[in-house]
């Protein structure tokens, strides 16, 4: 892990895709000319994995899944899945090449099953046997969603309606799951419940590129932290050793847990 603050270099974060299955390679995208938020930035999402992004206000973050996903077509450099180059594909082409896309807050249809809501997700699919091999698989990943099956999604907890959410991404078997602000609205129980349902995810096969307010409880949770700033990665490195780095403590995530801060 690079322990200055200074971006790293070209060579150093440079796209590697044997054994990745996302890579963002040197994007520029923003909204318009005037408003570029991504500066030459390169991520890449290791198969099994949960990846981090953390920064302030304005690094970019959401940015990044949004140009992942397809929301927003990157002005320049090049986004792999599986190595195959998809820049420039919209949402559909993406959820097709293996991207899910959970957004932010809660958005399950509340007066529909949990079962209607699991099976949106499923709506490219056309062999039945498939379909229920996915069905059985979110139900084992997450017993609630099996548990409540039958129920109105708007009855479900805020935790337990992201569960579904979760599940819902995973019926098309994706490569990369994107997670922005799963703990949006949620307390801090609930939050936990969620970031372990993110460990269960990685630890049945699926990588996650996370995006979350919360950042030392998302890097507690994840296993590579990337660090953005003006819209590159100032740092990455695997997720204990960002925690652990004093100078990183203090400008990304508010000072060690417990530490009390000198008044101004």
């Amino acid at each position: 892990m690079a322990s200055d603050t200074s971006p790293q270099t070209s060579t150093a974060n440079a796209a590697k895709p044997d054994g990745d299955l996302l890579v963002l390679d040197d994007v520029q995208a923003g909204y318009g000319r005037a408003a570029m938020v991504l500066r030459g930035l390169t991520i890449r999402v290791p198969a099994s994995t949960v990846v981090c992004l953390v920064g302030p206000n304005g690094a970019g973050k959401s940015t990044v899944l949004k140009v992942a996903s397809g929301l927003l077509k990157p002005a320049s450099g090049k986004i792999l899945v599986g190595g195959a180059d998809v820049t420039g594909q919209g949402p559909q082409q993406m959820l097709t090449s293996g991207l899910a896309h959970v957004l932010q807050g809660h958005s399950v249809f509340r007066e529909m099953s949990v079962q209607e809501n699991v099976m949106l997700g499923a709506y490219t699919l056309r062999d039945k046997a498939v379909i229920a091999e996915r069905v059985t698989f979110v139900q084992n990943l997450f017993p609630i969603v099996g548990e409540r099956w039958k129920q109105l999604a708007g009855l479900l907890s805020g935790g337990q309606q992201k569960q579904v959410e979760f599940a819902r991404s995973l019926m098309v078997s994706p490569k990369v799951v994107l997670l922005d602000e799963p703990s949006m609205g949620l307390d801090p129980k609930t939050t936990t419940k969620v970031f372990e349902q993110v460990v269960r995810m990685r630890d049945a096969g699926v990588a996650v590129l996370l995006v979350e307010q919360n950042a030392r409880r998302a890097l507690e949770t994840a296993d590579i932290g990337c660090v953005l700033d003006l819209g590159r990665v100032h740092i990455t490195g695997p997720a204990p050793e960002l925690l652990a780095d004093p100078q990183l403590s203090e400008l990304y995530l508010g000072g060690r847990p417990g530490e009390a801060k000198t008044p101004a």
